[in-house]
């Protein structure tokens, strides 16, 4: 049974906590919750480093690690996991909830331990973009898929076709789990490090992180022909200059930003 580290840190501000968020997740850290004073942040367990931690954090920071399984964590989740409503364009519940209603569309989610669950602030705001691009016979690529839960809307919302890639084989996993649970068939999960050989595609979303977009606004360009759409979160606000700086020099023209605790949706458009 794969075993994870929680390290639970202290902090001084919702601000420290979404700093904190970016750095670890660009260190293999991969799911998070936010309390009043502290961060807990998730990481596999064969991947877990003290010392490296030691060097992400402020020096005056204090934190506590402990080993969980996964049982652990599904159990933690079903305790303290409530359904999210992103308007009632999307609600979204774990299966052991009742259905919901007065929502267009409902999604179902495993609560494990991939990212996506909707309650963190850049899943809700990748889905408030969604509510504006016609996904209507599209080829789309999620760019990062967690749990697949932009996979699934992107299908409900009329897509052609669903690339879903992500790095961890976790991930991959649970996306079939709830790509069955949704009754989707046209979402194609794929585990991979990177989008080099994929075809083009019409829409791709890529909630993932500042770092990994960056190193990949070229070849996300390359992959959308004219005229396409690109939506992305994962950014903190204080890079709000920095992201939009290098995906204009890519070729994409800025069409929507929103904002919520601290983070950053982007939707462009290539011309």
């Amino acid at each position: 049974m794969t075993t994870y580290v929680k390290a639970e840190i202290v902090t001084t501000s919702a601000e420290q906590s979404e700093i904190l968020m970016s750095e670890l997740s660009d260190n293999q850290f991969y799911a998070f919750e936010q309390e009043e004073n502290s961060l807990l942040a998730y990481i596999k367990q064969i991947d877990f480093n003290e010392e490296k931690l030691k060097t992400l954090l402020p020096e005056t920071a204090t934190y506590t690690y402990s080993v969980i399984e996964d049982r652990n964590w599904n159990e933690e989740w079903e305790s303290q996991l409530q359904p999210v409503f992103i308007h009632n364009f999307v609600g979204i519940r774990a299966s052991f909830h009742e259905p919901l209603k007065h929502v267009a569309h409902e999604i179902i989610i495993t609560p494990k331990m991939s990212f996506g669950t909707g309650h963190h602030a850049t899943t809700f705001l990748m889905i408030e973009l969604m509510a504006n691009i016609d996904f209507k016979n599209k080829r789309v690529l999620d760019f990062g898929t967690g749990t697949g839960i932009l996979s699934i809307l992107s299908e409900k919302l009329g897509a052609a076709s669903v690339t879903a890639i992500d790095c961890d084989e976790w991930s991959i996993n649970n996306t079939r789990e709830n790509i069955e649970a949704n009754q989707c068939e046209y979402i194609f999960p794929e585990k991979s490090n990177n989008i080099t050989g994929i075809t083009f595609m019409d829409i791709i979303l890529a909630n993932i992180n500042f770092t990994v977009l960056l190193e990949n606004a070229e070849n996300l360009s390359t992959l959308l022909r004219s005229p396409s759409i690109l939506a992305i979160s994962g950014i903190l606000s204080k890079d709000e200059g920095a992201i939009i700086s290098v995906f204009v020099k890519n070729g994409f023209v800025k069409k929507q930003m929103l904002q919520k605790e601290g983070w950053l949706a982007l939707l462009f458009e290539k011309q």
